[in-house]
């Protein structure tokens, strides 16, 4: 890249030196206050026609050694918005037997310029890829705040499950100016974090807690059905209907526990074909005996 050292300096000078602390317009200084013989790298950096450069002379008129002088103001540079969003994307799904490559395809046809994906329950509250994926969201807006950075997931429920951590996160993506796009699901879309957007936070962290409630609700009825169909779930018992009733009559003869015990066979599951042990026979005797008691 050329440039004379007039241009270099007009464009490096749209920008403070986080050096030097002077404004912009104002040209680098030395420890004493003399105008420096180049431009610091930090400053000229953010200056995207002179990253390559290494220094930047200061023009004549600015001789190095001398006490610097004002010279005419430099024109501000006009932030450009409208550059092409930069998308984060992040995907995840719960268990180890659930499959991320439905999200990854989907976000990969969104153009994410990075995507973080991770295998873990929403019970967990600190999902490490998801940390990262904020974490260089922020970073890119803090390096550039005129550039659109956009949060990318497959849905909602991708995020968090619950109202507390949506917030949560909504108050992190308004804080840094990060936008939230949905590539699937009724709120299809891409969602400014302020104005209007910020309503979309709110109510989708209530659907959200109500999606959660209603399958708890729904989880519990069918639970409920199932036990007044005599199904309970859970583990087959070692000791079934027919074995209760003879171990009892085996017991108002005066049989002790142990010897009943050797003379029952347990028909189902992994133990089928051996004998119960004497505390499972104690643990069913007593049960029984509780519940003709209620």
């Amino acid at each position: 890249m050329d440039l004379t050292p007039d241009e270099g300096a007009a464009a490096v000078e749209r920008h403070p030196c986080p050096n030097c602390e002077v404004p912009p317009g104002s040209a680098c200084r030395t420890r004493g206050g003399k105008t420096a013989a180049k431009y610091y790298t930090a400053r000229f950096v953010l200056v995207a026609a002179l990253r390559e450069e290494l220094a930047v002379p200061v023009p004549a008129s600015r001789r190095p050694g001398t006490p610097w002088v004002q010279g005419p103001e430099a024109a501000s540079a006009e932030p450009d918005s409208t550059g092409v969003p930069i998308r984060i994307g992040y995907a995840r799904c719960s268990t180890a037997q659930q499959e991320l490559q439905t999200q990854l395809d989907a976000l990969e046809r969104a153009h994410c310029t990075r995507v973080f994906s991770e295998k873990i329950s929403t019970r967990i509250k600190v999902r490490p890829e998801l940390e990262k994926a904020l974490a260089l969201a922020h970073d890119i807006k803090q390096a550039a705040p005129d550039q659109p950075v956009i949060l990318t997931v497959h849905e909602m429920k991708r995020l968090a499950r619950n109202a507390a951590e949506l917030m949560v996160l909504s108050a992190q993506l308004q804080a840094g100016g990060i936008g939230l796009e949905l590539l699937a699901g009724p709120l299809t879309g891409v969602y400014d974090p302020n104005g209007m957007g910020s309503m979309l936070f709110a109510v989708c962290a209530v659907a959200a807690q109500l999606d959660r409630n209603y399958i708890r609700e729904k989880t519990l009825e069918g639970q409920q059905l199932a036990a007044s169909k005599g199904n309970h779930g859970g583990r087959p018992k070692v000791i079934d209907d027919d074995m209760l009733v003879f171990a009892r009559a085996l017991r108002d003869r005066g049989t002790p526990i142990g010897e009943i015990a050797q003379k029952l066979t347990i028909g189902t599951g992994k133990s089928a074909g051996q004998q119960p042990s004497v505390a499972s026979l104690y643990r069913a005797l007593a049960e029984t005996h509780g519940t003709q008691a209620t």
